[in-house]
This record gives C-alpha cells, sequence and structure tokens, in this order.
C-alpha cells in the first residue's frame, strides 16, 4: 500500500468497507447490533495498531484518520490530541466485540462464513490505516495478523469450517526501493555544529547576563556530573532540565535560549539543538478541536531541540474556565512527559506574570522548577550594545556621538518603565540614527568613506 492517503479519503473508504459488509448480514437484529457497536471497536482496533507502530509518534494526522472512523448514521467522534496518544499508549489488547459472538452462532445455525468474511474485512481497514504514515511496517503486520488470527481461532473452535484462506497483512509491508545513483549534484556538506568551547565563548560574549551566564554554566556542570555518575553505575537522580525565563524584553532571553538549545546538544542531553520559538497564537487555535493539533505541531518540530514559549503566561491569564490555552497546556504536559529525554521546553516572560502562570497548574509547577533571572540593561551596557551594533554594520560614532549616546542611554536606563525595550530600545535608537545620518550623507557631494559611516550628534538625536 503506497501513496499518501488523506484522512477524507480514509473516510470514505472505511464508510464503503462498512456498509458493504453490513448488507451482507441477513438478519436484521444481527444488522443492528453490528451498527452501533462495529465503529467503536474498530477504533479500539486502530489504537492497537498505532501502539504497536509506535504510541509516542502520535501525529495531528493520526488525530484526522482517528476521526474519519465513523460509518453513516452514527456519531461522528471528535477526539483531541492528547485523547488518541492515550488510547494508543494505554491498548491492552484485542477484545473481541459482543456481536463477533453473535456472527459466529448465526453462522452456526445457518451454515453462512459471516463472522470470517469480517477477519478479513477488520484486516483491510487495519492496512488503510496504517497508511497514516505512508508505510505498513512489519511491527503493523504482526498485529495485524495477531488481531485475525485472534478472532479466526474462536471460528475455530466453534467448528467453523475454512472456505477459503483468510487475508494476510505480510503482502503488504511496505519494502525500501533499491538504492538509485542521485543523477543531481551533491548537497555541499553541512557545516560542523559548533563546540561547548566555541558556544561557551559566545555565552562569554554577551553583554552583561553575568548571573544567567553562571546559572547557565551551573546546568552544564549538572549535566556532566550527571552523566559521569551514570557512567560510573551510580544513582541519578531526577531532574527537570525545563526552564522559566523571567525578566523584561530586549533582555535576552531568546538569544541565550537558542545558545542553551546547541550546548545541551553539545552534551548530549538533546539530539538535534534547534530552537523552536512559538508564543499563544502558535499553539492555540480559535475553535474545538483544533487547539491540540496546532500544539502538537509546534512540539514536533521542536523535539530534539528546544521548544521556547514566549509570554507563556497568555496561555492561562483567562478566566474562561473553556479557554483554548488550558487545552494546549495539556498537551505540552503529555509531550513533556512522553519525550523528556530528547525535548526541553523553556517559558519565558514578566517576573510576576511569569510566577501566577507556573503556579496556576500543578503539573507546571512539578516541571519547571529552575528560574533565569534577566536583568534590565543598564546604562553602560546599553552603551556596550550600540557600539556593538555600530561596528557590526560598519559605523563609527564621533567623540562628540560617543559622549551624547552615554549620556542619553544612561538616561533611558534611569528614567525606565513598564514600556523599557533594554536592548530593543538601543536597536531602536541605532536604526533611527542611521536613517537620519543617510538623509545626512546623502546632501553631500561625494562623501569620503570615513562621512558615509561615522555618526555625529545630530543624527543621534531623538527626533522625529
Amino acid at each position: 500500500m503506497s501513496g499518501t492517503v488523506t484522512a477524507s479519503e480514509a473516510h470514505k473508504q472505511y464508510s464503503e468497507i462498512i456498509t458493504a459488509y453490513r448488507k451482507l448480514i441477513p438478519d436484521p437484529a444481527l444488522r443492528a447490533a453490528f451498527g452501533r457497536q462495529a465503529d467503536g471497536w474498530l477504533r479500539q482496533c486502530v489504537l492497537g495498531l498505532w501502539q504497536a507502530d509506535d504510541a509516542s509518534s502520535i501525529t495531528p494526522r493520526h488525530v484526522e484518520f482517528y476521526n474519519s472512523l465513523w460509518s453513516p448514521g452514527n456519531p461522528v467522534p471528535s477526539a483531541l490530541y492528547w485523547e488518541v496518544a492515550s488510547g494508543g499508549a494505554n491498548f491492552d489488547g484485542l477484545q473481541p466485540p459482543a456481536f463477533f459472538g453473535d456472527l459466529r452462532r448465526y453462522d452456526q445455525a445457518r451454515g453462512t462464513a459471516l463472522a470470517r468474511r469480517l477477519v478479513d474485512q477488520l484486516t483491510l481497514i487495519l492496512l488503510l490505516f496504517a497508511a497514516v504514515d505512508n508505510v505498513v511496517s512489519e511491527r503493523e503486520a504482526a498485529y495485524v495478523n495477531a488481531c485475525a488470527d485472534t478472532l479466526l481461532a474462536l471460528c475455530d473452535q466453534d467448528g467453523l469450517g475454512v472456505q477459503r484462506p483468510a487475508l494476510k497483512a505480510d503482502e503488504f509491508i511496505s519494502r525500501p526501493a533499491p538504492a538509485r545513483q542521485a543523477s543531481t549534484p551533491q548537497e555541499e556538506p553541512e557545516p560542523p555544529a559548533p563546540t561547548l568551547e566555541e558556544l561557551l565563548a559566545q555565552l562569554d560574549g554577551l553583554c552583561g547576563l553575568e548571573k544567567v551566564k553562571a546559572d547557565v554554566k551551573s546546568l552544564i556542570n549538572l549535566v556532566k556530573v550527571r552523566k559521569l555518575r551514570q557512567e560510573a553505575g551510580l544513582p541519578v537522580p531526577p531532574m527537570s532540565l525545563h526552564l522559566v525565563f523571567l525578566g523584561n524584553p530586549g533582555t535576552g532571553k531568546t538569544t541565550v535560549a537558542r545558545l542553551l538549545a546547541q550546548i545541551y546538544r553539545a552534551v548530549g542531553v538533546l539530539s538535534k539543538g534547534q530552537l523552536v520559538e512559538v508564543d499563544r497564537s502558535g499553539l492555540v487555535a480559535g475553535f474545538v478541536g483544533q487547539t491540540a493539533l496546532k500544539a502538537q505541531e509546534a512540539i514536533q518540530k521542536a523535539i530534539g531541540g528546544v521548544l521556547f514559549i514566549d509570554e507563556a503566561y497568555a496561555l492561562a491569564n483567562s478566566e474562561n474556565a473553556n479557554d483554548f490555552g488550558r487545552e494546549a497546556i495539556e498537551v505540552l504536559l503529555k509531550n513533556m512527559e512522553d519525550h523528556r529525554d530528547d525535548l526541553i521546553v523553556i517559558v519565558a516572560g514578566y517576573t510576576d506574570e511569569m510566577e501566577r502562570f507556573i503556579h496556576s497548574n500543578p503539573g507546571l509547577e512539578s516541571r519547571f522548577n529552575k528560574y533565569l533571572y534577566f536583568e534590565d540593561y543598564n546604562g553602560s551596557q546599553l552603551m556596550e550594545i550600540f557600539r556593538s551594533m555600530c561596528q557590526k554594520n560598519g559605523y563609527t560614532l564621533s567623540e562628540e556621538g560617543e559622549r551624547f549616546m552615554e549620556k542619553d542611554l544612561q538616561a533611558l536606563y534611569d528614567q525606565r518603565d513598564e514600556n523599557f525595550g533594554n536592548a530593543r530600545d538601543a536597536r531602536n535608537l541605532f536604526e533611527r540614527a542611521v536613517a537620519r545620518q543617510a538623509d545626512r550623507v546623502a546632501q553631500l557631494e561625494g562623501p569620503t568613506r570615513e562621512q558615509l559611516m561615522e555618526l555625529l550628534p545630530e543624527d543621534l538625536e531623538k527626533g522625529d
């Protein structure tokens, strides 16, 4: 079975199989019992199929397929991601439904083969839903065969004769295609990932943040020693590496999170070390049933690295008990447990709001117990940031411009309020200065290299 099957196509095929089989049942009462029970039982079988493949790899696509398992006249399911994932993880084996016993008794009395034909239909349906990832694995085929064998054994037990061989799933296993020589030029190899020493040098090169740098290095030391204890056969106490970043905007939280993701990869905590940055809008949908899918999609991208949730308190700042943000939190908590060995979550925001957010849910409190506080940049640090922006972009400050900016940035820090943007404010000042300098230099005839680079006090003033 190959090709990309959509959830709607899967539903269409499923409905056709169930409808066709139902028409084969002559007895109205038996036909009605099958119609009522089949969808729910088959959904359980599909959860077992996905458990056999890997229940921890449930995706939004699996949820779509699960919700396509309904036949005409029956309620349409609206299961959420966490329900499907939990159902797959907790599946406890095939349970023959009540109507299967009724089918066997009917076959005994009438000499029909309805029970055995149902086994073939089950095989076809399970193979169809194995196509959720466009592959029928050996584990999936083994599960399908085991289901069929269990039901056929009951038929044999009741003395129901074999009219034809049962359908086997083995022939549908997806085999890898023979390797073909590439017809396109080989892609250039990716540059090697930075070493731990290089990453720590980048961390040390950040302006300010001395307490944050020390805390990050303590975390690294803790991870290193845990690994050494593990290798030495010593007990390793449980430890959460999920973090809360507290502080105002523009204090370097995203930059540190990106470095930390790569550092954790370098020390073997994470497999990839990527950073996926989201806020409430990246996790929460505006209508029922879609938030879990949206949140899961974002989390899936972060597995192997760090999921950075900015202004995370917005997920729980609504007094509405039905707010979709709460659903996103539940999906997040489940994934933090399911992928605890290869996913780190960092939540960030204003100090007071974040403390209320963490304390709003016991699951959050138990998983987020490490806090890093990002202090505001003072006047001299803002000046250092401004100089760095000039250097990186090929600008220089005149002596008068240097004194002007030092005074201006110190005043910006001293007069800061809740709208203080730290490095963002410094960047805004730099960008406005560049624009004013461009207006000034454009009036010069044949400006020199120095004139093209130099920022004067008149460029640095806060005018419109």
